[in-house]
């Protein structure tokens, strides 16, 4: 029903309007379905979505119609822009499915573009439904880069994509599928609507939030996460290692990849329980609380309200998610689909819900703190709507809106800039009796306009609408935040940048922007390291960790049109390999209840080089209990805590729990390596050379008040 919009611009140009007829309406769009293929079976499917990628890399942007949907199994077809290197017309289209798709006939409801193996070419995600026959997501893999094949030819790769699909040993292979739902061809049996790609555990690639509505629309099934080990393939996020019995997760359950367990329409926002098995049409990512962690947005069609979950990794640093769908929203609700989008701009993502109120669409602005406000309906928006689309259709600079309706005239709002919008389809859109199920905006003839390419339902022909304003886009990006980096002494780690951008276009088309990380030393010139695109507004950069001196960095982005911003610079010192790790202790100890002074200490050099070397512990402890060990990179604490001192300060990262050991009274201890410290998820991100740690230790204390004990702490810098 709905799908995420996904564009690559490589090397566009502004031309003129090649092709197109002259119009005296004054209409912003014209219908030009001569520009698409026509006839069976070209253009005469049920047609779910459609997607916009220069697949084959020449310069204009080709098209991709995922069609079968509720209607009946089907091929999708691809659709070649024939400009540039094809040698016609740029944005006329030309149906070669034959030659360049695999021959597949499945219930698709969505397409995704998305460098899977970070070749440089654009792969496609197939979403797909069990409605009529058992099917599963695919891999569909552009053969150029990598691949060594021709760019713009695809391979059906599913089978090998996913891995380990329904093994579960209960430690290290942990799938939640049954083997039951496990299809011999590759993939699994869901009921998928949209996919989502972005990097949600911070490492440099892009994971999948795969989405599932149940059979019927049931809302009985999780939506799950997949990681990319680096090349392209994909395992499940499930530190639960909870295993499904079959299709639908039963109340009481781990929820998978979220804190807590499951609970159907739960209002807990602290972490104890999580709603996970909505029933989405679509699903979105972005960076709603200003940590450049990923959040995620999870509509629901049949058991609103939509959910939202906060990535939990900055604060805690551990990758999981919180439901935090009724501490953050003010008036939740949800149906249909919904798109984040700085609406207003203020540097932050709001959220445009459709058919949230019914059947009215509404805006919801962000405070920039991830809590959402009130509803703002939306004028003339009592119909079923379908997808919606964010564009600067007459290039103002200002975001407006495309909503794709099933049940007829498609509309059009023109934005104020902040965050109100005008109803304007009279006036702009020509009229239209087709049944929308999904749209994508697109400069399909590189003229410097957005053009809108529509899936229409029940075998009618895809429609495209050419945007007549002949008005270049002139608007820079925005980029208000980016991401401090620490000092650090120099070892072959990178340092780590993210940064959030925003523009007049949806993050889909954002997403294509060429975006470099700049940096200097001591003043010199600006070398460039690419940036990839993480999700929602975020790019993700690495900067050279052998840099000695004052680094300075920067981040510049450049769209589609040529318009290009710069961040404001932000500085760091990049030590020489001097560092003797010290190592102190500070605050105080809490006195046990068998009057053991719990300490703190240490053996050995905390370096990188041999972290196993290096052991932070607690001694004389309580003995035989089961503790753990904490620490913090952003300095020390003083506050009061269970009768002691916590000394860390926050965010903390606990390290897994150990048993105490000994028998007499105050012979327990528990120790870490560094080796184990970088073995935690957020450990690698964090233990850079140069870094200073602090760290503290906490154990069971049964006989005491408190229950707890507590250490003092100890503070050490790591060493490459």
């Amino acid at each position: 029903m709905i799908a995420s919009v996904h564009l690559r611009f490589v090397g566009l140009s502004l031309l003129g309007c090649a092709g197109l007829p002259a119009f005296a309406s004054a209409q912003a769009f014209q219908f030009a379905n001569n520009q698409v293929p026509s006839g069976n079976p070209n253009n005469n499917s049920a047609t779910e979505n459609v997607d916009f990628a220069d697949v084959d890399l020449d310069g204009d942007m080709d098209a991709v119609n995922a069609d079968g949907g509720d209607c009946c199994n089907d091929q999708n077809r691809l659709w070649i822009n024939l400009g540039f290197a094809q040698g016609g017309t740029v944005g006329f289209f030309e149906d070669q499915t034959a030659t360049r798709f695999p021959a597949v006939a499945d219930d698709s409801r969505d397409m995704d573009f998305v460098d899977l193996d970070n070749d440089g070419d654009e792969d496609v995600n197939v979403s797909n439904t069990s409605h009529i026959t058992p099917n599963p997501n695919r891999f569909w893999v552009n053969m150029g880069g990598l691949q060594g094949g021709s760019v713009g030819f695809f391979q059906e790769q599913t089978a090998a994509r996913w891995l380990s699909l329904g093994v579960n040993n209960g430690s290290t292979e942990c799938s939640s599928v049954p083997p039951s739902l496990v299809l011999g061809s590759g993939g699994f049996q869901d009921w998928s609507c949209d996919s989502v790609f972005g990097d949600l555990d911070n490492d440099g690639d892009v994971d999948l939030l795969h989405s599932s509505y149940g059979g019927a629309f049931n809302g009985s099934v999780p939506q799950r996460i997949f990681l990319n080990n680096g090349t392209g393939f994909f395992k499940e996020f499930n530190p639960s290692c909870y295993q499904l019995l079959n299709s639908s997760i039963p109340e009481g359950a781990p929820a998978l990849w979220a804190q807590g367990t499951q609970t159907d329409g739960t209002t807990n926002s602290t972490g104890t329980n999580a709603d996970i098995d909505n029933s989405p049409l679509g699903v979105e990512l972005g960076d709603i609380d200003g940590d450049y962690d990923i959040d995620l947005l999870v509509g629901s069609l049949n058991n609103p309200p939509s959910r939202l979950f906060r990535n939990m990794k900055q604060e805690s640093g551990v990758l999981i998610w919180r439901d935090v769908t009724y501490g953050q929203m003010a008036q939740v609700g949800g149906q249909y689909e919904e798109e984040f989008g700085d609406m207003e701009p203020d540097g932050d993502l709001d959220i445009y819900g459709l058919n949230w109120l019914g059947l009215g669409d509404a805006l919801y602005a962000n405070d920039g703190a991830g809590n959402f406000g009130l509803a703002i309906p939306m004028d003339g928006s009592s119909s079923d709507d379908n997808e919606m689309d964010f564009i600067d259709y007459n290039n103002d600079g200002r975001m407006d809106v495309y909503v794709g309706n099933f049940s007829g005239q498609d509309r059009l709002y023109r934005g104020d800039g902040v965050g109100g919008f005008t109803h304007v389809t009279s006036t702009t859109l020509p009229p239209d009796g087709t049944t929308t199920l999904g749209e994508d905006g697109c400069d399909v003839d590189n003229d410097g306009d957005y053009d809108i390419l529509n899936a229409n339902d029940g075998g009618q022909a895809n429609t495209l609408l050419m945007n007549v304003t002949q008005i270049a886009d002139a608007k820079a990006a925005l980029i208000p935040k980016l991401e401090q980096a620490p000092n650090r002494f120099a070892s072959a780690l990178p340092s780590i940048v993210r940064v959030q951008i925003y523009d007049n276009v949806s993050w889909d088309v954002l997403r294509y922007n060429n975006t470099v990380l700049q940096y200097s030393v001591n003043g010199g010139a600006f070398a460039d390291a690419p940036m990839i695109y993480a999700g929602g507004q975020i790019f993700r950069g690495e900067i050279p960790g052998t840099l000695v001196g004052t680094i300075t960095y920067r981040v510049q982005s450049t769209d589609e049109h040529g318009n290009t911003a710069t961040s404001a610079q932000k500085t760091y010192d990049g030590q020489s390999g001097s560092c003797t790790g010290s190592v102190a202790q500070y605050c105080s100890s809490l006195t046990s209840s068998s009057g053991c002074t719990p300490v703190m200490n240490s053996g050995g050099t905390p370096s990188l080089a041999n972290p196993g070397s290096f052991t932070a512990s607690g001694l004389s402890l309580e003995a035989d209990k089961s503790g753990l060990m904490f620490f913090g990179t952003t300095g020390q604490a003083s506050t009061p805590f269970f009768g002691g001192t916590l000394c860390v300060n926050a965010p903390l990262h606990r390290m897994s729990a150990k048993n105490s050991g000994g028998g007499a009274a105050c012979s327990g201890q528990i120790g870490y390596t560094l080796s184990e410290m970088l073995a935690q998820p957020s450990g690698g991100a964090l233990l850079l050379s140069g870094t200073t740690v602090d760290t503290q230790v906490w154990f069971r204390d049964p006989s005491a008040a408190q229950t707890v004990g507590l250490t003092n702490a100890l503070e050490f810098t790591v060493c490459p």
